[in-house]
């Protein structure tokens, strides 16, 4: 470029007691670089092409700036006003606008450039030189071609404003060619920063003082750096690890072990394609393509490059610094952080084209020698399985004599298989120590199904082989539908059908399962025709709740008939003389005769609404573990109410084991899956899991046709005034009592609180606790506006012959609404906890006859097991805090054998505690996601602000 921009005189008046720092400068201004003849005397000014005015009390000395700008439909220059800032000063505000989204267009691209400049100090990138005066000056160099590329894509970007100012000179109006402005901006940078003014020792001395120093007699030493400046050269290392026995004498040291070679080679910066060993350039055989200085400048590269990995100081020494022998610690040290260091600083490590990455290791899990190979023989006994780490190289196993070779190995690569494997000294450790133990055939197959195993407190890859891999491989598959049993008399669905397979295959190895289906999906008669498959000459136990052992009996003896079934259940039951079939009992009566039956061989055991056993500690749960059976079956519309201990416990009871421990399985899987921070572990238990549970929904593509449709609608019903002043004068007196209490008496009122308000919620009387005898009548559904409304509902369906399902939480409350219908001459029963079994059968079958047009029921004691398909409507009169089980209390209707289309109906008070649950189950919000968890305990955690913002009555409702 060799001429500056004009720039006009600036007033001596104006310049005095200028600040020297860029703070304060608005970046929407325009920069422009101005050259100097020493490039540390540079400035940059700041212009408004807009014209606007300049801002006042700021950074920079205000000049007069010569731009050129358009006119009309040519170019002619002006003079416009600016702020001209020395070049160390503006260099910061630059940078700092390189990412400001305001800065100018111009200014940010000059801090682009400022950015380059920075690393390529960084990098070490100058050289010493002089300024066409004489002068010291350093130089950004050498730069190699991805410097050179960066720079040409930064001068392609840079706007007109950018280099606006003109150039002097006779001839036509001519601006600085952005390119050749760039470099004259690195070159600015490379002599600005290592200046020392701070030093006095700097004074006068070149390369080191701020002020220029003329040095007389040095234009030919300048000439010739100058000449590599940008047609220098760059050095790699070649790693030759064949020839490690020519270097053991001189790879560090007397009694180094030589690992290999690392071949200096030499590439242009001027093109890239020309590369030579520096063995042949200081042989002279390269001079015609490189030139005369490519030596010198090898030499300072090497030197470069040591002063970033010391070892290379060995080729200073060197009277041809070409080959370095290396140590077997200088090897390993180029495998990690040193070929980062000196990638950084240009310098390229190349490893041996045929060198073998890909030796990976995994742990291994397989029956022992001599084990059954039919992928189920070994988990019948009880034979250990080999736990150990297998070695591969490109997914191709080691041989143990491969393993023995690599175990000795004390280099970091081994000749393997006719190629270089790179090794990793951990892969080594895996290979000296390859045993990792004995594993039980569960928890081998456990490991099998999640891919992972715990080793030394580290997660693993685990990889099964042989029969384990077998059995994998068979229980993921899937199954294709079972053949129906002879003896079935009923026509199974498809998806039963699959279900009975599952069941088949999974008692047949015996794992267990767990049907989870949907209730109302058949889960009964799927179970009758697996007792029927099986056909073991022993019985089935099926355990289930008390309302339950009716449904039972009527299915086997409608859908098998001539299969015995006894009811093992009050004070005559005995178990003498069995002859296959069926025995059902109560989770009560098993709990109370475990021993009892503990004695007897079953063919199978079943745990029906196995949801009861979810708590592992409880008398029941540990009463049904003591009964032996090779096939153990879970049934459960609700694998999972509050959280992942509860499928711990089904599971831990239908195959043993499978999970481990308890405190184990919380740690590895559950609080990592309940928190949702760790998808992997998701997808770990998901793996885990899935071949033992088996999930059907009604909303399932192959089960929804079989279904009619199900509307639910939510019926918001006003408080009277009567419910509305207990429910304030409720929350005020609580509100009170709670903000003083504190820990589990603060809980204790919490909960006390919101049952009070939900009972008002239902209806006075309840609250209030008043005992209300036959004679009641329209007086009790004024006093609630949810008994009104009920009212209406029954009163139309009733008329259409219709039949309902009332549901409660509370007995009070049930007992209340049955009192009220029947005052009203509406035929209903009332089946709660404390109804005997045989009334319950009873009132089923006056309800399915269509004799009992509605039946209330309390949601925990009828929520589960009855089938109640004569209802074409389901009211939840009160809200749960938990939706599944209103899922499952509607299911008592909307299930397999349903033919009419199922209304559900909730009824919820506007503007209360149960308008606010409604509202946040229905969005998903994070405290429904706590409620959904654990219940009403969640909202005991809330603070007062909380609290009383979800039970304060909304009057605007």
């Amino acid at each position: 470029m060799g001429e500056v921009p004009a720039v006009a005189e600036r007033g001596a008046e104006r310049t005095a007691g200028l600040p020297t720092t860029a703070e304060g400068l608005p970046v929407r201004l325009a920069a422009l670089f101005l050259p100097a003849p020493v490039p540390r005397d540079s400035r940059v000014a700041f212009w408004d092409p807009d014209d606007g005015p300049l801002p006042e009390q700021t950074a920079g000395e205000p000049v007069d700036l010569t731009v050129v700008r358009p006119h009309g439909a040519s170019v002619r220059r002006r003079q416009t006003p600016a702020l001209s800032l020395p070049f160390d000063a503006a260099l910061p505000l630059l940078v700092r606008a390189r990412r400001d989204p305001a800065a100018h267009p111009a200014t940010a691209c000059w801090g682009a450039a400022a950015l380059h400049a920075l690393r390529l100090t960084a990098r070490g990138r100058l050289l010493p030189g002089l300024t066409p005066t004489g002068h010291d000056a350093w130089r950004a160099g050498p730069l190699d071609p991805d410097d050179i590329a960066h720079l040409r894509a930064i001068a392609a970007a840079l706007p007109a404003e950018g280099h606006a100012a003109p150039l002097h000179g006779p001839g036509p109006l001519r601006l600085p060619d952005p390119e050749a402005l760039l470099r004259a901006f690195l070159d600015a940078v490379a002599d600005t920063l290592p200046r020392t003014p701070a030093a006095p020792y700097a004074s006068g001395r070149p390369f080191a003082a701020r002020e220029p120093v003329r040095l007389p007699g040095a234009q030919d030493w300048a000439a010739e750096v100058a000449a590599g400046m940008d047609a220098g050269v760059r050095i790699s290392l070649r790693l030759d690890l064949s020839a490690y026995d020519l270097f053991d004498q001189g790879s560090g040291g007397a009694g180094a072990r030589g690992a290999g070679a690392a071949i200096v080679q030499v590439h242009s910066l001027a093109d890239p394609t020309l590369v030579t060993d520096a063995a042949a350039l200081w042989a002279g055989g390269a001079d015609a393509a490189f030139g005369p200085r490519a030596r010198v400048d090898a030499a300072l590269a090497v030197r470069r490059a040591a002063r970033v990995w010391p070892p290379l100081a060995r080729l200073t020494d060197q009277d041809a610094p070409d080959v370095l022998a290396l140590s077997e610690d200088e090897l390993g040290d180029l495998l990690g952080v040193a070929a980062t260091r000196l990638a950084a600083a240009g310098v390229a490590v190349h490893w041996p084209r045929d060198l073998a990455q890909d030796l990976t290791a995994s742990a291994v899990v397989r029956p022992a020698p001599g084990s059954a190979t039919d992928g189920t023989g070994f988990f019948e006994s009880e034979d250990l399985l080999q736990f150990r780490w297998q070695l591969a190289l490109g997914g191709d196993p080691l041989s143990e004599t491969e393993m023995d070779t690599l175990a000795e190995a004390h280099r970091p690569v081994v000749r393997l298989r006719d190629q270089w494997v790179l090794v990793d000294p951990a892969l080594v450790r895996k290979a000296r120590k390859r045993d990792l133990g004995l594993l039980d055939p569960v928890d081998a197959l456990s490991v099998a199904l999640t891919g992972t195993a715990e080793v030394d407190g580290e997660t693993v890859e685990a990889v099964p082989a042989g029969a384990l891999a077998a059995l994998r491989d068979r229980i993921t598959a899937g199954v294709a539908p079972a053949v129906p049993p002879a003896g079935l008399h009923a026509t199974l669905r498809d998806y039963q059908l699959r279900g009975l397979a599952w069941l088949e295959l999974m008692t047949s190895l015996g794992l267990g399962g767990c049907l989870a289906d949907d209730m109302g999906l058949g889960k009964t008669i799927t179970v009758i025709a697996l007792h029927l498959k099986r056909a073991c000459g022993e019985p089935t136990l099926v355990v289930c709740p008390a309302s339950l052992l009716g449904n039972w009996q009527r299915e086997i003896t409608r859908f098998a008939p001539g299969v015995p079934v006894r009811r093992y259940h009050g004070p005559d039951r005995s178990l003498d003389d069995l002859d296959g079939g069926f025995v059902l009992t109560t989770y009560g009566t098993m709990r109370s005769a475990a021993p009892a039956l503990a004695e007897q061989p079953w063919g199978m055991v079943v745990a029906d609404e196995a949801q009861h056993v979810k708590n592992p500690y409880s008398a029941t749960a540990k009463a049904l573990r003591t009964l032996p059976t090779p096939a153990r079956v879970a049934l459960t519309g609700t694998p999972v109410e509050n959280n992942l201990s509860e499928l711990w416990a089904l599971l831990d009871w239908t195959t043993p084991g499978l999970l481990g421990p308890l405190k184990s399985f919380r740690a590895r899987h559950a609080r990592a899956v309940e928190t949702g921070e760790d998808e992997e572990a998701v997808q770990r238990l998901a793996r885990l899991v899935r071949p033992f549970l088996l999930r059907r929904k009604k909303s399932d593509p192959g089960i929804v046709p079989e279904l009619p449709p199900k509307t639910e609608t939510d019926h918001p019903v006003p408080l009277t005034r009567e419910q509305a002043a207990l429910y304030e004068a409720v929350v005020r007196e609580s509100m009170l009592a709670i903000e003083t209490a504190e820990g589990m008496g603060r809980r204790g009122l919490v909960l006390k609180l919101l049952t009070s308000l939900k009972q008002i919620c239902d209806h006075p009387a309840l609250y209030l606790k008043e005992d209300h005898g036959p004679a009641v009548g329209d007086r009790l559904a004024a006093r609630s506006g949810k008994l009104a409304l009920l009212d209406e509902l029954l009163d139309t369906l009733l008329a259409e012959d219709g039949s309902a399902l009332v549901f409660t939480q509370y007995v009070g409350m049930a007992r209340l609404i049955t009192a009220h219908l029947a005052a009203r001459a509406v035929p209903v029963d009332l089946l709660h906890g404390g109804t005997p079994v045989p009334e319950r059968e009873r009132m089923v079958d006056r309800f399915q006859a269509g004799t009992t047009p509605v039946l209330v029921l309390s949601l925990k004691a009828a929520g589960t097991g009855l089938n109640l398909t004569r209802a074409g409507h389901v009211v939840h009169f009160d809200r749960w805090w938990n939706p599944a089980v209103e899922e499952q209390a509607t299911d008592r209707a909307y299930r397999i054998g349903q033919t009419q289309p199922v209304q559900v109906h909730r009824l919820i008070t506007e503007g209360t505690v149960e308008d606010r649950i409604a509202e946040m189950l229905a969005a998903k919000r994070a405290l429904a996601d706590a409620i959904l968890g654990s219940g009403e305990s969640a909202l005991t955690e809330l603070t007062d602000r909380e609290l009383s913002d979800l039970v304060s009555l909304r009057r605007e409702a």
